[in-house]
């Protein structure tokens, strides 16, 4: 996949180290979201505390909020990517009008989470690509009944492969091109996804 997207700034040094390599820091996926999503979709990224959360905008005045867990850089991506799918009647609701069950989830409610997850996490993988940064799926129920981790990494990478294939929404397309650009990563191919994780 080819996208060319100028950059709606100038690119800062926190991306790179003095020896060249990256760096991930979540302050410049702030800079890069807000930079290309505020203005055309009344949406800021923030850093929060424990638990990520989407916050629409109660007045015109202000912006819907993707609040993201603990300054990771991973959570920023996820919640990201969360947004990017979500419609727009979604975007008007608290968490898109998710019901979340937390960690500690029994079998049943734990295959709920994961048919749910595959999208946002095929997304966040291709983020992730994007950026440079090693990806792993999250199950998120360590306190739960166990899982097969591999079958939902398979699942999640078999979205992958879709998206590749016939293309990506939208806004995932757009802030693959800013990630692209900012971290200076190569296009997205299949190769990048052979592994499990990569």
């Amino acid at each position: 996949m080819n996208v060319n997207t100028a950059l709606p700034f100038e690119q800062t040094l926190s991306s790179l180290s003095s020896a060249g390599a990256i760096l991930h820091n979540y302050q410049d996926l702030i800079v890069l979201f807000n930079a290309t999503f505020t203005e055309t979709e009344n949406t800021v990224l923030l850093k929060g505390g424990h638990e990520p959360i989407y916050i629409p905008a109660k007045s015109v005045q202000q912006h819907h909020q993707i609040v993201f867990a603990h300054g990771y850089f991973a959570s920023a991506l996820h919640e990201i990517a969360h947004w990017c799918i979500a419609g727009k009647q979604r975007r008007l609701l608290e968490d898109y009008g998710y019901w979340y069950s937390p960690d500690g989830r029994d079998v049943k409610q734990q295959a709920e989470f994961e048919k749910v997850e595959v999208k946002p996490q095929a997304i966040e993988w291709v983020f992730s690509c994007a950026s440079g940064k090693p990806f792993e799926v999250s199950t998120d129920n360590l306190k739960g009944a166990a899982t097969d981790t591999q079958v939902f990494q398979h699942a999640v990478k078999q979205q992958v492969m879709l998206y590749l294939e016939h293309g990506f929404p939208p806004r995932v397309a757009e802030f693959i091109g800013v990630l692209q650009a900012f971290y200076q990563t190569d296009n997205l191919h299949r190769e990048m996804f052979d592994v499990e994780s990569a």
